[in-house]
């Protein structure tokens, strides 16, 4: 008959605490993807110089002699 039994834990903090970190958590993630917004226009012109072969290098990462 143990599995009839119930016993209550108490919670090591209180309930509202566990929305309040989730929200904060993601606030923080948020706020890190956002800062990371503009990272592809930075590095445009080397992107640009492979799609050109203007690098030196062919598409396998070889160099070209």
């Amino acid at each position: 008959m143990l599995i009839l039994a119930e016993t209550q834990v108490p919670l090591a903090i209180p309930g509202i605490l566990f929305p309040i970190i989730a929200g904060v958590v993601f606030t923080l993630l948020g706020f890190v993807t956002w800062s990371f917004r503009d990272v592809a226009y930075r590095h445009s012109q080397r992107f640009e110089a492979t799609r050109t072969n203007e690098t030196g290098v062919d598409e396998f990462g070889h160099v070209k002699h």
